[in-house]
């Protein structure tokens, strides 16, 4: 760390109570995954974005992402915050604190979460976004390969520990700052989820009617969900292909094991897999994916290359400035 980078950097938030899983994500971690080192970053990409817009920060700015609720932070120094993204039940000084706002936490005031009313993740920002040192190029923490986050060890936060930020810019409002997101841009988290789906190279080794049911039933979300991916439960998609020599695998891949059950692979996914695929999420459909609770109801949809890419360069457009 440069003697410039320690005389700027100061405490910022104190966890007073860790919860369950809260990391720190920037935009991710590229560049690596010849040597095996996954992505990370942020599971919805969606509300992530709008919690640095929100604020002026870059695209990206150092997150908080929150996962569940159950954690509770001091502040250190006054603060300019967004919060966006899931309903975790959050209170500033116990008054409810409504996500989709930029809001000010002062000095020696407490930011609580509770259990999720909507959606399973929410994201904080701060001016400037939150500080630490890059691992591999970046802040984002993946616990399964122990890298990046606050600690650059891959660990989530614990109780006591402290986030960093910039002390010139953590508390200053920025000339682009939007106090608000537009209502168009707050997802219903409790909605049945519509996921775009481009289909993949292995799509046509499936069987017809699994390919009239994977896109005609409905799927819903297992317990078995986390940051490495989501799998669904519905009917059984059978593949003729047998052994696969494993591939690549993108943010969004749709595998589909033996039991026929399919797996979405979001940002903490191994880099290569061995099953046949149906195809890839979209970048906002994996994030759309990452909000939905365990027996939620999904439905698959499939999209062009062409049509998914101009989405997606849209979103980048109007967020990435």
């Amino acid at each position: 760390m440069s003697m410039t980078s320690m005389k700027r950097w100061e405490d910022a938030l104190r966890v007073e109570k860790a919860g369950p899983l809260a990391t720190l994500q920037d935009a991710g971690r590229f560049g690596a995954r010849r040597l095996g080192v996954t992505q990370g970053g942020p599971a919805d990409l969606h509300a992530f974005a709008w919690a640095n817009h929100l604020l002026g920060n870059a695209f990206g700015a150092a997150v908080l992402e929150i996962t569940l609720g159950g954690l509770t932070l001091i502040a250190e120094r006054d603060l300019r915050l967004a919060l966006c993204g899931a309903d975790l039940s959050a209170t500033r000084e116990g008054a409810p604190l409504a996500p989709w706002q930029a809001f000010t936490l002062h000095k020696g005031e407490r930011l609580a979460f509770g259990s999720p009313r909507a959606g399973v993740r929410a994201y904080l920002a701060v001016s400037g976004g939150f500080q630490g040192e890059p691992v591999l190029g970046s802040l984002s923490c993946v616990t399964r390969e122990g890298l990046g986050g606050h600690s650059e060890a891959g660990t989530p936060l614990t109780d006591g520990e402290a986030l960093r930020v910039d002390a010139e810019l953590a508390g200053a409002i920025a000339p682009g700052e939007a106090p608000t997101v537009p209502d168009r841009e707050r997802l219903d988290y409790s909605a049945p989820a519509v996921l775009g789906l481009i289909p993949g190279a292995q799509i046509g080794d499936f069987t017809g009617p699994s390919l009239f049911r994977a896109f005609h039933a409905e799927w819903r979300v297992d317990a078995r969900a986390d940051r490495m991916g989501v799998r669904l439960t519905g009917p059984r998609l059978e593949c003729r292909l047998g052994g696969m020599i494993s591939e690549g695998i993108a943010l969004g891949a749709v595998q589909v094991p033996p039991d026929g059950q399919p797996i979405a692979l979001l940002n903490d996914r191994q880099t290569v897999g061995g099953y046949p695929r149906l195809g890839t999420l979209t970048p906002l459909s994996c994030a759309r994916l990452a909000q939905c609770q365990p027996g939620q109801v999904v439905r698959l949809a499939p999209v062009a290359l062409g049509e998914a890419q101009g989405v997606h360069r849209r979103f980048l457009a109007a967020l990435k400035g």
